[in-house]
């Protein structure tokens, strides 16, 4: 008799006299020409499955298995009879055509346990498997594409897991159980199972796959948190690998369909419970904490005054000192996002392991400044150099007692113990190679093109450079930096033919910094101006800066301050132009770390995510194209709102707005942030680093050839923008399909609506009308999810972790002959110079910040690649042929990357002691490499 592995079958092994909780069951081969593939997250155990079939009416199967206990092991073999009586007692069938003999299909159902249990955790395993086994502790339902006639729904049939079955693997973690239906013959496909918990705590599911049906194993791959039934009595809905457009949805998963979202979508009401898997929008209101002290208040973020995007809902109850503002949890208690939407272990446990790196860091440099009357500047760069080199040694005299009044348990005293270590950072990459290159000119203007933020500087157009703040408030809008002062540094070369032949550039922080430059200057600590940079591309293709404008705003006692600087060739020039170059780099620190990073990737893609699983099915093929872009993000912004960008955390204390840091990124939101220009193209083009030219694959050609940034991030585009067409091509075929999709044109809407309510009348959204639009809409939001913050992230520590290549704040304002402190410059400038960076404590807590930021994790998910527990999201083997024709191409990339990193004409990726340019090299290994883009933010 042949069969497919659709066919139904049975096994049933005896565990008479086996303890259960010291038995592990391992299937061994047995002689059959059908094997059954493993689940893909124990694609590791190749052993095979092997079903023998009788030539008799009673079916039985065969199971030879390898019972293990202790150091002895013996083999049995089972034979258990399926006939329908038995089958009867297992699943009830709902349906208007009544009760027959049908046909028998068995789901397997995987799940995911920790992978490190404590002991208690180990005996509640065992408790389940034990409430598994006796059929009191999963219910599924198995709901069919046709309709019931006489219910007008889905036809269902219901089992409960049964059987003592955790399936043995080579992964401990991972378990399987079976249920066993009844269905009558007329049943048709199966759409969804639905999933009840009947234990007192969730589950993990990673899969079910359905066997028995003519067709083959039918895949409903979950990868979701299954909430008890204590908790919410409502089932989980699982629907199979198959992707629908909603006019296309089966009849008999319709409403189911309806159903899934609604209990996303839930309401405006009540606090969020851990278990919740619910989508909605808060405004930026819980930053602050004005209950416990009224220095740490902030404003809300979101709104006609300060727009912002909108983060994901929690509901705490507000706070007593501002009805504004919601309450606060502080770690280590969890912040709420949807379930799905936690760290999973391993990423957890890189975390945690980060986190601890950052505390290791962090509290030692604390001690010693706790110990010293005022937290201290670096007096020589040696005290900067032994932070790689030698550590931060602590006297045992000094910490004793100390890390007893911290609380820091065992393990910490012993790692304290052992000295060195904990304080001896990582060389950056910066200085690797060439301890004295962020010294040099070309060096700084560099890294505006290869940098960790590459994506601000700009072609400069018009002459003279003028402001477009209002006057009246600011002062003349006219720089101070003149045609005369320009020409002096251009080696001869007129103006107009600079600007003509496309060779001055500018970095221009004034009008986004101008308006908090009072404020910041007036915290503790903290002296900044206003800066533009020009910057001048010489003939043979070396950028450097040639002019640095710095500016204070005008007071009611003195005018609008602004001071021109260039390269000196006397000693005392050439120090001020250090300070000037300086202040910038501090400045670009703060608008990459505030802007570009934080606003322009990890806050507006909250809200597409938001959007996303609030409006799109699970079943829409444009969900299964954002899935992998999604993954925890809503995680790592909570922690970020929770630790960083909180009132008095990470970034307050570490970049020059200080507690204004938010409020200059929601100014720049105001001002700057365009959906449509999150397009890389059309962002190169906006800032006039490159021109239109249909003859170029992406349609524009760079200014600046070697520009490795757009370079490189135009060969990403352009394959994710191929990938995104040839995917929606395949899904909308019809002229009218993208227009009538109700779920699609829903979830547009919501995201200028609801997601960035505050722009939701801008002339710029693009339109949603084709899949023209669509695909540029979906290349948008992938690129910035994907390489965009791969750029600006991944590239913090290699850059920024030599405090004074990018110093984030600094604490002077430039001497002036008329100052008292002058001539102490004039004595020891390097003193001074060192003086004006961020203390040791400051300097060592954002290089623990930024390292950890850098991270990858182990379980990250590059562009391109697939996660071994996603290889079945869609069942579309044309779909599955554009993917790896997308991988292929993300390895000739890589290729690509490589071969431009040799290129000795590429002087800003290749020299003596230049890093190569690799932050948009697709993969990467776990740590801080300087590569790798992941599919989302998930750092």
């Amino acid at each position: 008799m042949q069969i497919d592995t659709c066919t139904v079958f049975n096994y049933n092994i005896s565990r008479r006299g086996v303890n259960p909780k010291t038995t592990m069951l391992a299937l061994t081969p047995a002689n059959s020409n059908l094997s059954l593939r493993p689940s893909p997250a124990i694609l590791a155990d190749q052993r095979r499955w092997r079903i023998h079939l009788p030539g008799s009416g009673r079916r039985s199967v065969q199971v030879q298995a390898v019972v293990s206990g202790g150091e002895k092991s013996q083999t049995t073999a089972t034979t258990s009879p399926l006939d329908s009586k038995e089958r009867k007692g297992k699943g009830s069938v709902a349906s208007g055509s009544g009760v027959d003999e049908g046909i028998q299909v068995r789901a397997v159902v995987t799940i995911r346990k920790k992978m490190k249990e404590k002991i208690g955790e180990k005996l509640r395993d065992q408790w389940e498997y034990f409430v598994n086994g006796v059929g009191q502790g999963i219910k599924i339902h198995l709901i069919s594409d046709e309709i019931d006639p006489v219910t007008n729904s889905g036809k269902s049939v219901q089992t409960y897991v049964r059987g003592w079955l955790p399936k043995p693997s080579n992964v401990a973690y991972i378990v399987e159980y079976a249920a066993d239906f009844s269905v009558p013959s007329d049943f048709g496909c199966p759409g969804a199972v639905l999933v009840t918990n009947l234990h007192g705590k969730e589950f993990y599911l990673v899969e079910i796959i359905v066997h028995g049906f003519s067709g083959g194993p039918i895949f409903f791959p979950a990868n979701t948190w299954i909430h008890s039934r204590n908790d919410n009595p409502e089932s989980r809905i699982i629907f199979k690998n198959q992707t629908y457009l909603p006019s296309q949805t089966p009849a008999g998963i319709k409403n189911l369909r309806r159903e899934d979202l609604l209990s996303i979508r839930s309401n405006q009401h009540g606090q969020r419970k851990e278990h919740d898997r619910i989508y909605d929008y808060a405004t930026y209101n819980d930053l602050g904490n004005p209950d416990k002290d009224v220095d740490l208040a902030r404003p809300v973020l979101g709104g006609p005054d300060r727009p912002y995007p909108r983060r994901c809902r929690t509901g705490r109850p507000r706070t007593l000192s501002d009805p504004l503002t919601e309450s606060r949890i502080e770690k280590p208690h969890p912040v709420y996002v949807p379930r799905d939407e936690t760290f999973e272990e391993i990423k957890q446990n890189s975390f945690s392991a980060g986190r601890l790196k950052a505390l290791f860091h962090n509290l030692l440099p604390q001690l010693a400044a706790t110990l010293s009357s005022s937290d201290i500047p670096f007096k020589c760069f040696s005290e900067i150099d032994k932070l790689y080199i030698n550590g931060v040694l602590l006297r045992d005299e000094e910490h004793k007692g100390l890390v007893e009044n911290l609380l820091v348990g065992k393990v910490m005293k012993q790692v304290l113990s052992a000295g060195e270590s904990l304080l001896k950072y990582e060389i950056p990459a910066i200085i690797k190679g060439d301890k004295f290159a962020w010294l040099r000119d070309n060096e700084f203007a560099r890294q505006t093109l290869a940098g960790v933020n590459p994506v601000n500087i700009e072609l400069l157009k018009e002459f003279p450079i003028r402001s477009k703040l209002d006057p009246a408030f600011y002062g003349p809008p006219e720089s101070a930096i003149t045609k005369e002062l320009l020409e002096q540094e251009l080696g001869g070369m007129s103006l107009e033919q600079a600007i003509e032949e496309k060779r001055l550039f500018i970095l221009d922080y004034h009008d986004m910094l101008l308006p908090f430059i009072k404020k910041m200057n007036s915290l503790p600590g903290r002296k900044a101006y206003a800066s533009r940079t020009i910057l001048f591309n010489t003939k043979t293709g070396i950028l450097c800066p040639i002019v640095i404008e710095l500016s204070l705003p005008q007071t009611n006692s003195s005018p609008q301050y602004k001071r021109v600087y260039t390269q000196g060739h006397d000693a005392t020039r050439h120090w001020i132009w250090k300070l000037a170059k300086a202040h910038v780099c501090s400045n670009d620190a703060g608008i990459h770390q505030l802007v570009n990073h934080w606003l322009r990737t990890h806050a507006c893609m909250e809200s597409y995510i938001i959007a996303t699983h609030r409006q799109l099915s699970s079943m829409h093929p444009i969900y299964k194209l954002l899935h992998p872009h999604m993954r925890y993000t809503l995680e790592i912004n909570a922690l970020a709102r929770q630790n960083l960008i909180n009132g008095g955390g990470v970034i307050e204390a570490s970049f020059s707005p200080g507690k204004y840091a938010m409020e200059l990124s929601s100014a720049a939101y105001k001002n700057l942030w365009r959906f449509d220009m999150e397009s890389l193209p059309a962002d190169l083009i906006r800032r006039g680093m490159a021109v239109e030219d249909p003859s170029m694959p992406c349609g524009v050609k760079l200014v600046i050839d070697d520009y490795p940034y757009a370079a490189d991030g135009l060969l990403i585009w352009s394959a994710i923008k191929e990938w995104v067409e040839s995917y929606v091509g395949h899904f909308y075929s019809d002229p009218n399909s993208v227009t009538s999709d109700v779920e699609l044109q829903a979830w547009w809407s919501e995201i200028k609506l609801k997601g960035h309510s505050d722009k939701k009348n801008e002339p710029w959204w693009p339109k949603l009308d084709s899949k023209e639009d669509l695909s540029d809409i979906l290349t948008i939001i992938i690129w910035v999810a994907s390489g965009q913050h791969a750029a600006i992230n991944f590239g913090q520590y290699p850059f920024g972790g030599y405090v004074p290549n990018r110093p984030t704040l600094m604490r002077k304002l430039i001497p002036q002959e008329n100052d008292p402190d002058y001539e102490k410059f004039i004595q020891n400038p390097q003193l001074v110079f060192l003086s004006s960076l961020p203390t040791q404590l400051q300097a060592t807590k954002v290089m623990a910040v930024q390292d950890t930021l850098s991270t990858h994790s182990p379980d990250e998910e590059y562009l391109g690649q697939l996660n071994p527990l996603h290889t079945r999201w869609i069942n579309d083997h044309e779909v599955l042929k554009l993917f790896n024709k997308f991988s292929a191409r993300m390895e000739e990339i890589e290729e690509i990357i490589n071969a431009r990193n040799k290129d000795p004409r590429l002087k800003n990726r290749t020299g003596a002691g230049i890093p190569p340019y690799e932050l948009l090299l697709p993969s990467s290994g776990p740590g801080v490499t300087g590569r790798g883009i992941p599919n989302s933010v998930s750092i």
